[in-house]
Order: structure tokens, then sequence, then C-alpha cells
């Protein structure tokens, strides 16, 4: 996951209120739940410090969340007596979270935000497509293409005659296939998608397929579906599975792939610099020299709440408050690993993976080790011991 979204999070100074909350049901009990809800959460930043005035911006945010536009909830983060940012959740917190720090709390946003890439979805006929991104946002327009319109239907007859229209259509087929792929490829750069997903006419859908550029095949090898099409009132369920199924497997690929690299990569050999870190201390030193190309996250992991210290500057992090005032901070604050790291993270345009959690069987699966890791942008010499 990108954090560019987060970036007015990190163009002022706190402290932040961060209140992660449920709306609950849509009938009078749950109204009465998302009251009590409200004043707990007020409450309990009161109680941490937070001002009137941050307070009651809170309030007068949550008040304005429902179930029938955020069904999943929603994070508010607010400082200084506003509401910086208000985003919504794919999947409602267990329990309320309300927070007064340093920084803000971001971990339980990636866990409760869809981890699901950006997808691109063309729906292809033979005169042209539509191209539609999927991402947080919901559904927005990406742009279409209009191939030739005529000749694109064949006759049956076997007459010389027909034969040569007959001819004519494939010609046009393979043009607007040809036009339609130029455009995708467009579409895709532009949208910042992660993956294709082809959905309508077969025939074109495959002619489209090859003439993609290898990068753009790639991510669109496995994901075709032939239900739907470019008519208003085509989706059915049906595709709209076929779509979160190809959105799922990408971002299971996705981890594996990134657990698999960053296991060979800290392994290491004897005196070979290594490609992936884990543990707070060498997290730190790779943030403060941006040098992190992908972070990872494990919630269940012992150090995303170990204290470090930060200073104005996001690459201005240390294990301890000494060596903080070492980087140019002379009042460095004390806040949690994961929040410090995170939002390092996306000051450099890092990635963030939010890995599954330990399964407790003891088989290698809890990486990385005390839930932060690192895979890096070059590669890693460790200190001597």
């Amino acid at each position: 996951m990108q954090l560019s979204f987060l970036t007015p999070l990190f163009d002022r100074r706190g402290p932040w209120a961060t209140v992660y909350f449920d709306p609950a049901q849509n009938d009078e009990s749950g109204a009465k739940r998302r009251e009590l809800s409200v004043r707990e959460a007020c409450r309990t930043l009161e109680d941490e410090g937070a001002d009137a005035a941050t307070v009651r911006a809170v309030r007068d945010a949550l008040m304005d969340i429902g179930p029938a536009e955020d069904p999943s909830g929603r994070v508010v983060f607010a400082a200084g007596g506003e509401v910086v940012l208000s985003h919504r959740l794919s999947r409602p917190p267990q329990r309320l979270i309300a927070s007064w720090a340093p920084l803000p709390r971001l971990t339980q946003l990636l866990e409760l935000s869809s981890q699901d890439p950006v997808c691109l979805v063309a729906y292809i006929d033979r005169t042209g497509a539509d191209f539609e991104r999927r991402g947080a946002a919901g559904p927005q327009d990406a742009g279409q293409v209009e191939g030739r319109q005529h000749p694109v239907h064949r006759t049956v007859t076997a007459d010389w005659s027909e034969r040569h229209f007959q001819l004519k259509v494939e010609n046009t087929w393979e043009q607007n296939a040809a036009e339609i792929a130029e455009a995708l490829n467009t579409a895709y750069e532009e949208s910042g998608a992660d993956l294709v997903v082809l959905v309508g006419d077969p025939r074109e859908r495959a002619a489209v397929h090859e003439r993609l550029p290898e990068a753009v095949r790639e991510v669109t090898t496995a994901t075709a579906t032939e239900h739907g099409a470019r008519a208003a009132g085509s989706s059915s369920p049906a595709l709209e599975e076929a779509v979160e199924e190809a959105r799922r497997q990408h971002n299971r690929r996705r981890i594996e792939e990134a657990l698999d690299r960053f296991r060979a990569g800290r392994v290491g050999v004897p005196d070979k610099p290594t490609d992936a870190v884990e543990g707070v201390p060498a997290l730190v030193e790779a943030v403060r020299e941006h040098r992190v190309e992908t972070l990872l996250i494990r919630p269940d992991g012992a150090d995303l709440a170990r204290e470090t210290w930060i200073g104005a500057d996001p690459d201005q992090v240390a294990v301890r408050r000494t060596e903080a005032r070492t980087l140019g901070e002379n009042e460095p604050l004390p806040v949690r690993a994961d929040d410090a790291l995170l939002r390092a993270a996306a000051v450099t345009a890092a990635d963030v993976l939010i890995v599954p959690p330990s399964d407790g069987d003891g088989d290698g699966t809890d990486v990385p080790t005390g839930g932060l890791g690192a895979l890096l942008r070059w590669t890693y010499e460790s200190a001597p011991a």
C-alpha cells in the first residue's frame, strides 16, 4: 500500500487525536450506541490531554458518520482544533480506538483498509473499450477508446465476395484490438493500477492481451473473465466476484513474493551485505538513510509498541533519546516504533505491506521477527558486532 494519501498528516506537527469508529447498526439502538461511543472516544481524548477545540472537532466529525454511508466505519485524524483527514475503512474495528499522541496511529488503518491492489477493468467489445479504475475510492471512470465501427459482423455464406467481406471484418477486429491495447496501456500507466482485468468479448479480449506491452501482460495474465460487457446494466455478481478474486490473488502473490525475498535477504552470507532487515534498531538506521523500499508490518508483533524517539523531521528517528538529540532535535518525543516508521515510510514514498500474523505453531511463519522488517532499496551492510 502506498501512503501518499496520508501526506496531510505529516505536513504539520501534533499532537494528534486518532479515533477508529464503528457507526453500528442503522436503527434506534444503533443510534444510541453511536452516541455512547462518541462520548467514550471524546472522554478518552480528554483524559489523555487533548485540547477542547480538537475534541470538539472530533465529536462533530464522529456524529456525522453513519452506517448508511460508512458501513464499516471511519478513522478520524485531528490536530490543532480541526479534522485533518477522515478515511473510510474496509472492515469495522473490533473495538473503539481513541488516542492522543505526538503522531497519528496508523497501523490499524492499514489493517482495516483494504490492501487489495488498484485494479483497472477493461470492458471490451469488437468496436472499442471502456476503462474503469477500482480502488479505495470506489469505481472511477478511466477513459475509453472507440475503434472502427464497420464492418464488425461476419456472415455465414461461402460466397467468394462474402469471404472477402469476412476478411475485412477480421482486419477491423485486429485493428481495433491494436487500438484498444494501446489505449489500455496508456490508461494503465495513468491510473497507477497494479493489475488489469479484461472483461467482455472472448476473441477480442485475447487479441488485446496479445498486443499489450510485456509489463502490462504480466499483470493481466489469468485475470480475464467473460462476465460483463460494455453495455449499461451488464454488471453482475459473477463479474464482481471475478474482479475481487483477481485482486485477492494478486495481493496474496505480492505478499508471498515479498516474504520470500525477505527471508532470502535477511539470511545473509558472512561479509556480504543483506537486502532485508528486521528489528527496530536496524529499521531506524534504514529509514534515517531513506533506504526502505517496502516496510513489512505483522500486526501482532511485540516491536510495534516499542518506544522510539522522534524529531520534527520524519527521518529524525532514534532508539534512544540521547541519540535523537545528536540528530539535531533538542526536544525529542517518545512514540511507538510503528508510528515513527510509518511516518518515515510515507514521506520517502516507501511501500507498506501488512503480513499475516503468526499462527503460533513455531513453523517460522512469524516473520518479520518482532513484527517489523523491511526490504531495502539498496544493499545494507551490517555494522560489525
